[in-house]
């Protein structure tokens, strides 16, 4: 990672560790809308996602001084976001499915068909809570089955059977919408 990446708000950051709400108003300008649509995608609940959105920045700004310069910014406030779904989840009780020992979907793979980026998005939204999660967690926020592991307190082997199943339930809804001519 590149020192300049790191260091980009250090000013900003300072300010806001000294209670600066115009700092915090600029930060949080500036990441909310994408760590909302990561909360929408792993809570799959628009009221959930905004309030464990506001928690986040509450939490992040509370503990500012925690924060040393060892990632980027937006990468902590990822990492605090993603935990407080996760932790939301499990308090609501809802069965993230993390096994080793889940039945195999069968599908057809048809490669040759396109689809809509809505119709995957829309696709996305009915999966499982655990298929929802992995996915979102390695194909869209870009972490890696040995961090997705950390994260959810699982095996790096289960995260990559999960992401596996995933993305064959969401190969398999497409094909019965397309079947059946849903969108």
């Amino acid at each position: 990672m590149d020192n300049f990446d790191v260091h980009i708000h250090a000013p900003l950051i300072e300010e806001c560790r000294k209670g600066s709400s115009q700092a915090q108003f600029r930060l949080y300008t500036q990441y909310s809308k994408a760590m909302y649509n990561i909360a929408y995608r792993m809570l799959n609940n628009r009221e959930d996602a905004e309030d464990i959105l506001q928690e986040t920045f509450v939490d992040c700004f509370r503990n500012i001084n925690f924060f040393r310069f060892e990632s980027t910014f937006g990468a902590w406030l990822k990492r605090i976001l993603i935990n407080k779904c996760i932790n939301h989840l499990h308090k609501n009780k809802i069965d993230l499915m993390l096994t080793d020992n889940l039945p195999i979907d069968v599908y057809e793979e048809d490669d040759e068909i396109a689809y809509d980026i809505s119709q995957i998005i829309k696709n996305i939204e009915i999966l499982p809570d655990g298929y929802r999660v992995i996915l979102s967690l390695y194909l869209l926020e870009g972490y890696d089955h040995s961090e997705i592991a950390q994260i959810l307190g699982i095996s790096e082997s289960t995260s990559k059977s999960q992401y596996s199943r995933a993305k064959n339930k969401l190969r398999s809804q497409l094909s019965k919408n397309r079947i059946y001519g849903q969108t």
